[in-house]
């Protein structure tokens, strides 16, 4: 029997040693991409940021180093979420259709979701819900049992350098990704949810995207513990894509030419690293470790030419995987490697099984540890020869609620003999929005007519964005979903 998240996470039984030392600082200044040692293998997520000593224990992990990790995602890639507790939201539905807006500083910005409700779901028959960043084939969830919130993530925020949308109405001139705004869509999403949809179960909740979507799915899971499972779909790089080990598959995708592609994606802190990456302190697999002991199912295509499936398979989730069994919630983490190429729409059955063993405690057949056709690639990542001699206790299993599990919004926690990395409290933390230095805008601009650089989405299924792409490139059709400059 599921037991709720939120509990879960109340009664993990680890402590820290009444003697050990304070969570290290966070090193100010922002050490410069250039000062940063250069590291050809996967960093050790165990090991402290500016400091040789590693981590000893879950609890350790819990209280110190996950929210270090936290924090070094925001200050490199992604931009700081928002602090939600400043955010007052209000929505209203008419049938399906949910508008949401949501008020901070004395700005306002608002956008719209649509529900597709399996039949049956009621306020007495509550049901789990997939929200979907950008369309998805909601058949295979409904059919399930499972419903779909599709965010109108382009009123969030547009696919371009432009600041318009309900999350630039409120946070223009922050140095803040697309990813983060379209995350924090999702968020506002489960906010309405749970003020006006009764027939929702707001506590069985996954984030899915695909491509850049997947990218931003993989954000929304990272930054708000409500999200019980993180499914990104094709995410490649600034998703879970490697930096590293960037060339095993697919057209070659790096960081150079999906940062410079699409500069708006994430903070301009990151093109410090272009040509530069193995300097990054971190790699994509400390995104899935910062999601833990939560659940992630990752997609994947073996023919897909426009990111690292196979990097992804054989590098990024095995890393990840070492971190989760070492917590012993190994069977949390998944992957799903399927025949295809990018976002086939074959994806998402590709995932239900694992969603359903979660969602409905449903005994499953599927191995998702399967990498075949591939294999584990683990001289990429060393330090798993040498883990942390701490042990996990016995962790119950979460299950649905009817408490709402707020935002995590802790950067930097304080010292305690208990865990208070992720929080049941809402209230604010100063760091979760710096500001200490002004914060610079992106000046990349589209080329001339709203035309797309090469590698940038140009066309599919709920695209509303033009067509037109650079000179030298061409909008060519992957699948109904996506088309890419190419």
């Amino acid at each position: 029997m599921l037991l709720s998240l939120s509990l879960f996470l109340a009664v993990l039984p680890f402590k820290l040693a009444a003697a050990q030392s304070p969570c290290p600082p966070f090193p100010s200044p922002l050490p410069s991409a250039s000062s940063l040692p250069s590291q050809s293998t996967l960093p050790d997520p165990f090991q402290y940021f500016t400091l040789k000593t590693r981590i000893s224990s879950p609890a350790e992990w819990y209280t110190c180093r996950q929210p270090e990790i936290k924090r070094l995602l925001q200050e490199y890639q992604y931009g700081f979420y928002p602090d939600h507790s400043l955010e007052t939201v209000k929505a209203t539905r008419n049938g399906n259709t949910l508008n949401i807006s949501i008020t901070a500083g004395g700005k306002t910005g608002q956008f719209t979701a649509t529900l597709s409700l399996p039949s049956g779901a009621s306020a007495s028959k509550k049901v789990p819900v997939m929200l979907a960043i950008g369309g998805v084939t909601n058949s295979v969830y409904n059919n399930a049992g499972i419903a779909v919130a599709t965010i109108d993530y382009l009123n969030v925020a547009p696919d371009g350098t432009g600041k318009t949308g309900a999350f630039w109405s409120i946070y223009n001139g922050r140095d803040i990704g697309a990813l983060t705004a379209w995350a924090w869509g999702v968020h506002r999403t489960l906010d309405a949810i749970e003020l006006l949809v009764p027939e929702i179960d707001p506590t069985r909740t996954a984030s899915i995207g695909c491509s850049r979507l997947g990218k931003a799915a993989l954000a929304a899971g990272l930054f708000d513990s409500r999200i019980l499972i993180t499914v990104p779909m094709s995410s490649g790089i600034q998703g879970l894509g490697p930096y590293r080990y960037w060339q095993l598959s697919g057209q070659g995708e790096n960081l150079e030419n999906s940062k410079q592609g699409a500069p708006w994606w994430t903070s301009s802190v990151l093109s410090g690293f272009l040509n530069n990456s193995e300097r990054l302190p971190y790699d994509s697999h400390f995104i899935a470790a910062a999601i833990a002991p939560r659940y992630m199912v990752i997609d994947e295509g073996q023919s897909d030419p426009y990111v690292n499936a196979k990097g992804t398979a054989t590098v990024v989730y095995p890393a990840a995987r070492v971190l989760y069994k070492w917590l012993g919630v190994e069977e949390r983490i998944g992957m799903a490697i399927r025949t295809g190429g990018h976002c086939d729409p074959s994806g998402h059955a590709n995932v239900l099984p694992f969603l359903q063993k979660v969602f409905f405690n449903t005994t499953i057949s599927r191995d998702y540890n399967n990498l075949s056709p591939w294999s584990a690639v683990t001289t990429a990542y060393p330090w798993a020869s040498n883990l942390p001699t701490g042990t996990a206790t016995s962790i119950p299993s979460p299950t649905p609620s009817t408490t709402p599990i707020p935002s995590d919004t802790t950067l930097s926690p304080t010292p305690s003999d208990t865990i208070t990395s992720i929080s049941t409290t809402t209230t604010p933390t100063t760091s979760s929005t710096p500001t200490t230095t002004p914060i610079s805008t992106n000046t990349t601009i589209l080329p001339p007519a709203n035309c797309h650089p090469k590698w940038a989405q140009c066309g599919g299924v709920s695209w509303t964005g033009s067509t037109c792409c650079v000179s030298g490139s061409t909008c060519m059709k992957s699948n109904e979903w996506f088309s890419q400059c190419l």
